[in-house]
């Protein structure tokens, strides 16, 4: 078998070169699309389901909640097991599936028992399944901050004051430090993120820190007494002001006029200028028996940058896309569009970025590589003491790093540390070594038994019966180290994620 294609290839030596390129050509142009990372993604295939209902104490979410999510997804196909959390106001369900499992036909049947599991859930309990993403699905982090205050700030211009408070572009006036942050909130949840979910492979925006805003009724209990109202008017008032109605439309000269009562409160002044009741023909407001103001949600947590309060956010990168892809495209939109969409006295600021790990890591397994390429040619130059020979076996290099990199592409591995990292030239060009170094020596002992130079037939012929004569030793000895490498192959879960994408990468 080996004789014959031995023979095969030196009678068609041009097309085998041609065969060989073709492949290089199609191993290069699979490295370029080969998805880049930093380390393999170890996270299993998972489905969060997160509720959130400040009403209930840790242990009516544990019994009301979590237990009937738990219990609903049982039974699911591929489910491997769930485990949950319960928190004062909070719990998480997480469904962890096997690793054959599709993610998204885990998602559709986990929405599903959902749906069924409704009815058993308490009124205004909400469950809602996580983003697709992962462990290391954290590609962009950045802050949200007011710019350092003006002094030749002008009074009434949106942005920073003299007087150190903030003015919105809608008019609203900032004055502390919980409105502000609030603010702050808003362009992240409103300006920044609707902006960056547009960016191809980004699952989810998450913010961290600030104020969710609100607006606050303060009523005032001596105000309310004096015109002998209770909390319930107030909130009566408001819930009846704070409506958008339709009443069909009217038809004119073939036209029809919508007909609408759009009453929705949309700040300050509106909520103040709400009627509550009337006494002695006088209209009683908001404004008169309590003070309204901007405020924000009760919160379990905060973000700081350099000791001061600031606003989070993060972009989580769709599982299994390439990470440094789209690290690279949610920073140019953010630094392209969101930067020049923000607020006066507004500034976003990148604080994290995961292609800079990514291309730090690749650089360096790039760089050991180069160094190493060059110190096996100028060994090989150096043994063989012949340049074209040495050429030809350094060639080995990078058509076999190239043809690895098709295997890798055709089964979703990452370029890594660990896939990258397990190449070992010496390895690599351990049969061509033995090969070349057997050729020439046969092909100098031809020419001295015959005491001239060889014609190309005899070349052919004695490069033919020395590569033939030691092909079945390297051959045994490239078996024997992968199979070395086939054991890692069985290993399952984290291990396997782990340590699989260096056994294949040397295989390949």
């Amino acid at each position: 078998m080996l004789q014959r294609i031995l023979q095969l290839a030196v009678t068609h030596r041009h097309l085998v070169v041609v065969v060989t390129l073709v492949l290089a050509l199609i191993g290069a142009r699979s490295l370029s699309q080969l998805p880049i990372d930093a380390v393999p993604d170890i996270t299993n295939k998972q489905v969060q389901i997160n509720v959130v209902h400040p009403a209930l104490s840790v242990e009516d979410m544990e019994r009301l909640v979590t237990f009937p999510l738990e219990t609903a997804l049982t039974g699911i196909p591929g489910l491997d097991q769930t485990r949950s959390i319960s928190r004062n106001g909070f719990c998480q369900v997480t469904a962890v599936f096997e690793d054959s499992v599709d993610i998204y036909f885990a998602r559709q049947q986990v929405s599903e028992r959902l749906d069924r599991a409704r009815e058993d859930l308490p009124q205004d309990v909400e469950p809602a399944m996580g983003p697709i993403t992962t462990g290391l699905g954290e590609v962009l982090m950045w802050t949200v901050e007011f710019t350092p205050p003006d002094a030749n700030a002008t009074a009434g211009k949106t942005g920073g004051q003299p007087d150190g408070t903030y003015l919105t572009p809608a008019g609203e006036h900032l004055t502390n430090r919980v409105q502000k942050l609030a603010y702050l909130r808003t362009v992240q949840d409103w300006i920044i993120r609707p902006q960056l979910r547009t960016v191809p492979n980004v699952a989810d925006i998450d913010s961290i820190g600030g104020y969710v805003k609100q607006y606050h009724v303060l009523p005032n209990p001596a105000a309310l007494q004096s015109y002998g109202l209770t909390l319930h008017d107030v909130i009566g008032a408001l819930e009846r002001n704070n409506r958008s109605l339709g009443a069909g439309y009217v038809e004119r000269h073939g036209e029809a006029a919508l007909v609408r009562a759009d009453s929705r409160l949309k700040g300050l002044v509106d909520i103040a200028g709400v009627v509550v009741k009337e006494h002695k023909g006088t209209p009683i407001t908001i404004g008169q028996i309590a003070e309204v103001t901007i405020g924000g949600e009760l919160r379990q947590g905060s973000a700081s940058v350099m000791g001061k309060e600031a606003v989070v956010g993060t972009a989580m990168m769709l599982s299994g896309a390439n990470s440094r892809a789209v690290a690279v495209a949610v920073r140019e939109k953010f630094e392209q569009e969101v930067q020049q969409s923000l607020p006066p006295g507004i500034k976003a600021r990148a604080v994290l970025d995961r292609s800079h790990l990514v291309n730090a890591t690749i650089n360096t397994v790039a760089h050991n590589l180069f160094y190493g390429a060059m110190l096996v040619v100028v060994v090989l130059f150096a043994l063989l003491g012949n340049l074209r020979a040495a050429f030809l076996t350094a060639l080995a290099i990078p058509l076999s790093m190239l043809l690895a990199a098709l295997g890798m592409s055709h089964y979703g591995i990452s370029g890594n540390l660990m896939s990258l990292g397990a190449i070992d030239f010496g390895i690599i060009i351990d049969g061509s070594v033995i090969i070349v170094e057997n050729c020439l020596r046969r092909l100098g002992d031809r020419q001295r038994e015959l005491g001239r130079l060889l014609t190309a037939e005899e070349r052919l012929e004695v490069t033919r019966a020395a590569s033939l004569e030691v092909r079945r030793a390297t051959a045994f000895g490239e078996t024997i180290i992968i199979m070395v490498y086939v054991p890692i192959l069985a290993l399952t879960g984290i291990e396997g994620k782990l340590f699989h994408p260096m056994a294949l990468t040397v295989i390949f």
